[in-house]
This record gives C-alpha cells, structure tokens and sequence, in this order.
C-alpha cells in the first residue's frame, strides 16, 4: 500500500483490525468506495461488483467466515477518528451528513438525526476515493479551448476527478476561481493546497457554491470560474449574475445523457449560458461531446 495515496489515508481512520487486512490489499487499482455498515461486511465497490474484505488482506465477491464485519461500536470509533477525537467540534459535518479528509476522499454517513438537525447514531460510513489523474482531461481542454463548459455523468462517473485536472489545465493558463464548497477537488489541509489545480488559480472552500462565486466574481478578476455539482436555484442565480461579463463557467452536473440533462430543471435556467456538455463513461471516460 503506497503511503500518500487515498487509499493509505483511509485506512489510518481505520480501526485495526481493518487497518491491518487494508494494508495486504493489492488489486484496488479501479476502486471507488469502501463501505462500512453495522452489522455487515466491509465492501469496496469496484467498476465490476462489490467484494468483501477479509482478514488475509483478500477480496471476495463470496460471503465467509473470513470476512470483516463491523459493529456499532467500530463506526463510532471511526467517526470519532474522523473528527479528530473531538465530536461536538463537528457540527457542520454531521448536520451535512459527510467529512471530507485528506487527498479530498469524502466520507458519506448514514445513521439517525437528532431532534438538533445532526447525526447522533452512526449506522455506516462511505469513503469515496479521490484521485488525481493528470491528463485525463487533455481531450476537453484541447478541444474546446476557452469555453463554458459542462461535465455530465452519472454518481462515480468520474466527475469531479476530470474537473480537478480541467482545473490544473486551465489554472496554468488562466487566473481561475475554484469554488470548491467541499472540498474535494483542491483537497486544502491547514492551508496546503494537497492537489495540482494551476499556478494559476484561486482557491474559495467550505462555503456554499453561490456564495463563493459571488464573492469570486468581487474579489478575484477571475477569467473562470470552475465548481462542482451545481444543483439549485441560487447556483443558478450566481452563474447568472456573471452573463456578460466575459466571464467563463466550468461545472459539474449529475446528468447521464442529454434527454436526463433536459430533465434538470436547474438546466432549463443556464442552457444559455453553457456552450458545451461533456457526457461522461465509466471512471471519467469522454462518452460524448455536445454542443449546446
């Protein structure tokens, strides 16, 4: 297991018993998420199933003995490892319902809200890996240059890796504004930027995405601006706001093909703004590229 990798990272908030089957792991090269429920075995999902960890370090698509299965109490202590042994600091991340680590990884939580609005009772955890993947999005920057642009695909279709290195191309050519609300794609830690995203390239994270292009858009005399999962109505009145003013977008959107972009309604706002969508494959393939 390479130290500094995703996978590494995640297996440090392990506990040890998982921690220790992790470490014999070898053929994880395409996978996409590990799994912790209560109760169950761990799994990671890779591009052909799920398969389940076991003690010897080895992946099985068959449930046995040997399989690691987490309780109750393994979860709570993961969190607790996940909040740096300091839970009531982390309010915001379990009224959101996710912690985002090290590499950018995001750790979805699933469990029981209290009457507060936060997650009390842990029921399981999902680490999704994050990678950096230079030059997967060397097709997009050398075909359509200084364009607005979307990057469409389903969950795990690998959009947020190809904006990450779309950030990387572009931030070495363009003062680029990264509104990067969780943090997943620049992956900033005690104020180091963890991944490449451009020489050129401004950072604004932990903020909501409209709120960080406004701000962007005051402060920072960018000439893109890049974020990820643009999903409601103040999304869209940001990206809005900036129509005319040279200004050029580059976003992310859960969307599979053309016919479930039009279905968006967030879609039926910003058409007019976009003059590309990018349809993306499987892990980050370029499926299709479409004027719009």
């Amino acid at each position: 297991m390479q130290e500094g990798t995703s996978f590494a990272v995640i297996s440090r908030y392990m506990t040890e018993n998982i921690r220790q089957a992790m470490k014999k792991c070898t053929n994880i090269k395409n996978l996409t998420e590990i799994r912790i429920r209560s109760g169950r075995a761990v799994s990671f999902v890779c591009p052909n199933g799920n398969k389940f960890l076991t003690n010897s370090g080895i992946l099985t698509q068959a449930l046995g003995n040997d399989c690691i299965v987490t309780t109750a109490s393994d979860i709570k202590q993961i969190v607790s490892s996940l909040s740096h042994y300091s839970i009531h600091s982390c309010g915001k991340e379990l009224r959101n319902g996710y912690f985002v680590m090290e590499n950018g990884v995001r750790v979805g939580i699933s469990g029981v809200y209290s009457e507060t609005g936060i997650i009390s009772t842990f029921t399981g955890l999902n680490f999704r890996i994050a990678r950096e993947v230079k030059g997967c999005s060397d097709e997009i920057f050398r075909k359509l240059g200084f364009a607005d642009i979307l990057i469409c695909g389903r969950v795990n279709s690998g959009k947020t890796t190809i904006l990450r290195d779309l950030c990387r191309n572009y931030g070495n050519s363009f003062k680029v504004s990264l509104i990067d609300e969780r943090n997943e794609i620049s992956a900033v830690s005690f104020g180091r930027i963890t991944n490449d995203v451009g020489l050129f390239t401004d950072i604004l994270s932990g903020c909501r995405r409209s709120d960080g292009i406004n701000s962007a858009l005051r402060t920072l005399s960018p000439d893109i601006v890049i974020c990820d999962e643009i999903s409601t109505d103040s999304d869209a009145d940001a990206i809005l706001s900036a129509n005319g003013c040279g200004i050029k977008f580059i976003a992310s959107i859960h969307a599979e093909n053309y016919e479930s972009l039009c279905r968006r309604e967030i879609f039926s706002r910003i058409k007019n703004i976009f003059e590309y969508a990018v349809f993306l494959g499987n892990l980050g393939e370029v499926r299709e590229i479409r004027r719009l």
